[in-house]
C-alpha cells in the first residue's frame, strides 16, 4: 500500500495505522554520496551510476564553485550547479534550500546542456528558499582576499562564500522566492546596493561602481526564465518521500571542508559533510538509508590550508598529471600527497558511513612503491585522531605506510580478485585504516570502469 502520508520508526517496531496516516515500519530507500576528502574525489561518477536507481537525486549544499565531471552517453559534461542526475530522462534534479545560486552560472550551464541535445529544464526543480549570489557578492569577496594577502583562503571568487554570510546575516540577503517577484526583487536591490557601494568604495577606493537599475534588469531577465523551475523543493521531497520516491544526495566538496567540521578556516562555507544534508534538504537524517563516502587512492587539495601527505615534488607532479588534478572550474593544478586516512577516517566518522568508494586507483599504476598516512606525530605525540585545530594540523608529520607498487594497467580490471596483489593489499589497507568496507574501486573515468567489491 502506498501511503499519503507517514514518518519512519525503528526497523524492530511494528507497523501500526493512524487514522489519516500510515507509519512505515522501515525508511524509505534514500542514499547520500559524500566526498571524504578536499573535495574533487570523483563523486560524480559515482552518483551518476547510482542516479539509475532512483527517482530524485538533490544537491543541497554550495554552488557554482563545486564542479563535477560525468561522462553520459560518449561525451563529457563539466557540471558545477546542477545535480548529475539531469542527465538522465527519468529522474528529477533538484536544488535544494541549501545551495546559494548565480543565476547566470545555472542559465549557462542549462543553454550548454541544451546546446548539446539535453534541455533539461523540465526536470530541473529549484528551491525558492535558495539564496541569490548577487554582484556585491563577487565584488566582496575579491577585495576580502586581496586584504588577507598571504593567508588569502584561496576560494574560487564566485561569491559564495559572501552569499552565505549574507544569509546568515539575514539583513541584505535575497532569495529565488524574491527573485521571481520582480517588484520585491527591484525594492531589495534598491535598498542594498548604496549601503554595499559603500563598503566597497572603503575597500578599493578605485573599485567598480555598481548600478542598481542594471543590476534589476539584468536579474530580472534571469528571472523570468528560471521562473517555472522554481517550488517548495521541501514540501516536494517530504511528499516523495512518504509516497516511496527513491532520493539520492549528491554531496558537493568534500567532509574536510566542512565549514564546522572540516579545516577550518580553509573550508567552504557550507556543511559539505554528511552533516549537512538535513539542513539543506530539510529532510530528516533518519531518512538516509545508505551513507556512500568516496575517496581518492590518494589526496589532493586546491588553494590554502595544511596538507600533511603533500608531495610537493617529483612524485607529486606525476601523480597530478596522471590523474589530471586541475580543477574542473578553476582549471588550477591541484596539490597532491600520499592517502591520508587520518583525516578521511575522521571524515567518515562524522558522516556515518556505511562504506567507502576508493577512486582513482589506476592513476597509481607505476610507482615502484606507495604509501598511506596510518597516524600523525605531532609534538612526538602519535595520534590517530583529526586535530580541531590548523596549527597544529600544519605540523603534523605522517606516519606512513609503504606497500609495494605495480605496473600492470588495472583500468580494463572488473573484479577485486583480478587486480594485482599489492592493488588488493592497497585498498585493503585503505579501508581498514579508514575503518569502514570498501564496497566500489573505481579504475577509469568510465561507468563500466567500475569494480564492486562484496562486503
Amino acid at each position: 500500500m502506498t501511503p499519503t502520508s507517514g514518518f519512519f520508526l525503528c526497523s524492530e517496531q511494528r507497523q501500526q495505522e493512524i487514522p489519516g496516516r500510515t507509519v512505515r515500519e522501515k525508511p524509505v530507500p534514500a542514499t547520500s554520496v559524500i566526498g571524504l576528502q578536499w573535495g574533487d574525489e570523483a563523486k560524480g561518477k559515482i552518483v551518476d551510476l547510482l542516479t539509475e536507481k532512483h527517482d530524485i537525486v538533490i544537491r543541497y549544499q554550495g554552488g557554482n564553485n563545486a564542479g563535477h565531471t560525468v561522462k553520459f552517453d560518449g561525451n563529457t559534461y563539466k557540471l558545477s550547479l546542477l545535480p548529475t542526475g539531469i542527465l538522465q530522462g527519468h529522474v528529477k534534479s533538484v536544488i535544494a534550500p541549501g545551495v546559494v545560486i548565480n543565476p547566470h552560472a545555472i542559465l549557462k550551464e542549462l543553454d550548454g546542456l541544451a546546446a548539446g541535445g539535453k534541455d533539461c529544464t523540465d526536470r530541473l526543480m529549484i528551491s525558492d528558499r535558495a539564496h541569490v549570489i548577487c554582484p556585491w557578492h563577487l565584488l566582496e569577496e575579491v577585495a576580502f582576499e586581496a586584504a588577507r594577502g598571504g593567508n588569502a583562503i584561496g576560494t574560487t571568487m564566485r561569491g559564495i562564500g559572501t552569499c552565505y554570510r549574507e544569509k546568515m546575516g539575514r539583513t541584505h540577503a535575497i532569495r529565488i522566492g524574491d527573485l521571481i517577484l520582480k517588484d520585491a526583487f527591484a525594492a531589495k536591490v534598491r535598498e542594498i546596493v548604496p549601503f554595499k557601494q559603500k563598503v566597497l568604495n572603503a575597500l578599493n577606493p578605485d573599485g567598480e561602481q555598481m548600478d542598481a537599475d542594471q543590476i534589476i534588469e539584468d536579474y530580472s531577465a534571469c528571472a523570468d526564465r528560471l521562473r517555472p523551475m522554481v517550488a517548495d523543493t521541501t514540501s516536494y521531497l517530504l511528499d516523495a518521500l512518504e509516497s516511496g520516491k527513491r532520493l539520492l544526495f549528491e554531496g558537493a566538496q568534500g567532509s574536510l571542508l566542512d565549514i564546522d567540521h572540516g579545516t577550518f578556516p580553509y573550508v567552504t562555507s557550507s556543511n559539505s559533510s554528511g552533516c549537512g544534508i538535513h539542513g539543506g534538504s530539510g529532510i530528516p537524517e533518519r531518512a538516509i538509508q545508505q551513507m556512500i563516502g568516496v575517496a581518492k587512492a590518494y589526496t589532493t587539495r586546491v588553494g590554502g590550508g595544511p596538507f600533511p601527505t603533500e608531495l610537493d615534488n617529483e612524485v607529486g607532479q606525476k601523480i597530478r598529471e596522471a590523474g589530471n588534478e586541475y580543477g574542473t572550474v578553476t582549471g588550477r593544478p591541484r596539490r597532491c600527497g600520499w592517502l591520508d586516512t587520518v583525516a578521511t577516517r575522521y571524515s567518515a566518522r562524522i558522516s556515518g558511513v556505511d562504506s567507502i568508494t576508493i577512486a582513482l586507483l589506476d592513476v597509481l599504476t607505476g610507482f615502484d612503491e606507495l604509501y598511506i598516512c596510518e597516524a600523525y606525530n605531532i609534538n612526538g605525540q602519535v595520534t590517530r585522531d583529526m586535530p580541531s585545530r590548523c596549527e597544529d594540523l600544519e605540523i603534523a608529520k605522517p606516519v606512513l605506510r609503504r606497500i609495494e607498487g605495480w605496473t600492470e594497467d588495472i583500468t580494463g580490471i572488473r573484479r577485486f580478485e583480478d587486480l594485482p596483489k599489492a592493488a588488493q593489499e592497497y585498498v585493503t589497507a585503505a579501508g581498514q585504516l579508514i575503518g569502514s568496507p570498501v564496497s566500489i574501486v573505481s579504475v577509469g573515468p568510465d561507468r563500466e570502469q567500475t569494480i564492486h567489491v562484496p562486503y
